[in-house]
């Protein structure tokens, strides 16, 4: 499955409001550039309107004065009062030539527009369009009024108005994104509260609780939180007394069997050997050839007997609450170097007191290390393995790490680790199972101490 990329929320939506300012100042833009080509038009017909109207204003008058002078059209009067920068009047009489034209010149911009904005606004809005009217006397068309604007002019006021619209939107659109940054920042800070506390969920923390919100939205997901972290403590709850119920009774019945092993067993093995020792001594009077058939059984009886000694240590080994943890701890692994021969080394450390340790902790410690040893030595063929115990002000933490192989199947999800993870879980901590840094495998158990347990330790040290 591929990775994503991950965004900051705030950043997400603050670039998506500033994504759809901006498109709204571009509307706003478009908007002021339509108006402003429509009153520029607007304005041209207008004086397109008022000097036709003059000129045919000047005709009337010339035919009701005696000895009228031809001097039509005459367009200094208007001219005077309607030109501006860029404007360009004309008469166009009825052949379509040009009788009389005015232009007013136009001074330099002080900012002239991009070459790239003029070609865009005159693709857009065609400036310098002509507005023209007819100049009608008595019915008879005498030509029309022309009236133009440079399109350099139209398109400079374009851009200053455009230029006003930009400036607005480079102050205002970061100072925006600031605001709505710090608005979602300041909305969206109980997520950082539900992240710290599906954390501490996740650590197996399931007293974490989220305290009110004022987002009705938050309050909801703060009310299912809460529920689920209160469900999940009392079925771990629930889960861990079980467990501790079943490995009591299963310690019951290794201690029984344990019992019936020494008691029945045993026996029988101890009489087979001193029936053996009594033939041999018969046979040496009376059938010399049976000797090696009684040293023969004396020897197997012999074997077994060992055999059953470690099956018995390792059902009922010696009572941790007589000899301490650290005691046995350290006859279990002198036990496993015995057994050994050499061929695996194992070594222990212990960091702290652990004399006062409560007994179901000191319990489940031992059989933890004696399931962890077993792993080690029979499934993953380690060569060299090493305990380290620290006792910590708040916890325990035991660290194994043996040289063997890592990805055996059997060490991983054994009987044995099924076991070890059992046990960790009744005491409400942690276990974790991976490779190690240098090769091998490497086991982590953190078991908390409950309050009463540190007051204890406490008072001991």
């Amino acid at each position: 499955m591929w990775n994503r990329p991950r965004f900051d929320l705030k950043v997400r939506l603050t670039l998506r409001v500033a994504a759809i300012s901006a498109a709204c100042f571009a509307a706003i833009s478009a908007y002021f550039l339509v108006t402003a080509d429509r009153a520029a038009h607007a304005r041209s017909d207008s004086i397109a309107a008022i000097v036709a109207k003059s000129l045919e204003l000047q005709q009337g008058k010339v035919q009701w004065v005696a000895n009228p002078r031809s001097d039509f059209p005459n367009l200094d009067p208007v001219a005077a009062y309607v030109m501006t920068p860029g404007l360009c009047l004309a008469f166009r009489g009825p052949g379509g030539d040009m009788l009389q034209r005015f232009c007013s010149g136009a001074p330099a911009p002080a900012n002239p527009p991009p070459q790239a904005f003029a070609a865009f606004y005159r693709s857009l809005f065609d400036p310098g369009r002509e507005a023209a009217r007819p100049v009608v006397v008595r019915g008879t068309k005498l030509g029309e009024t022309v009236v133009s604007v440079d399109p350099a002019v139209q398109t400079a006021e374009a851009w200053h108005e455009a230029g006003r619209l930009m400036l607005a939107l480079a102050i205002a659109l970061p100072l925006l994104c600031v605001l709505v940054y710090a608005a979602l920042a300041r909305a969206l800070r109980p997520t950082r509260m539900i992240r710290t506390g599906l954390e501490r969920i996740a650590a197996n923390d399931l007293t974490t609780r989220l305290p009110p919100f004022d987002l009705a939205e938050l309050s909801a997901i703060r009310d299912v939180f809460n529920h689920l972290a209160q469900s999940l403590d009392t079925a771990l709850a629930e889960r861990s007394e079980l467990t501790r119920k079943l490995i009591a009774l299963q310690d019951e019945e290794r201690r029984h069997l344990a019992r019936e092993l020494h008691d029945e067993f045993g026996q029988s093995l101890a009489a087979i050997r001193a029936l053996a020792s009594s033939a041999r001594q018969t046979a040496a009077q009376e059938c010399p050839s049976l000797l090696s058939e009684c040293d023969g059984i004396s020897r197997t009886a012999t074997g077994m007997m060992e055999t059953l000694r470690g099956a018995l240590f390792r059902l009922r080994p010696p009572d941790v609450e007589e000899l301490g943890l650290v005691a046995s701890l350290e006859g279990l692994v002198a036990g496993w170097n015995g057994r050994s021969r050499g061929e695996t080394r194992f070594s222990i450390r212990f960091d702290g007191a652990f004399e006062t340790l409560p007994a179901a902790v000191s319990a489940n410690l031992y059989r933890i290390v004696q399931e962890a040893l077993t792993n080690a030595a029979k499934h993953a063929g380690a060569t060299k393995v090493s305990l380290e115990l620290t006792m910590r002000p708040d916890e325990i933490a035991l660290a194994i790490d043996d040289d063997g192989r890592s990805n055996e199947p059997a060490a991983k999800s054994g009987m044995g680790l099924l076991g070890m993870r059992e046990r960790v879980a009744a005491l409400r901590g942690r276990l974790s199972f991976e490779a190690g840094p240098n090769g091998g495998s490497a086991l982590r158990v953190v078991i908390p101490l409950e309050a009463s347990d540190r007051q204890l330790l406490d008072h001991a040290a």
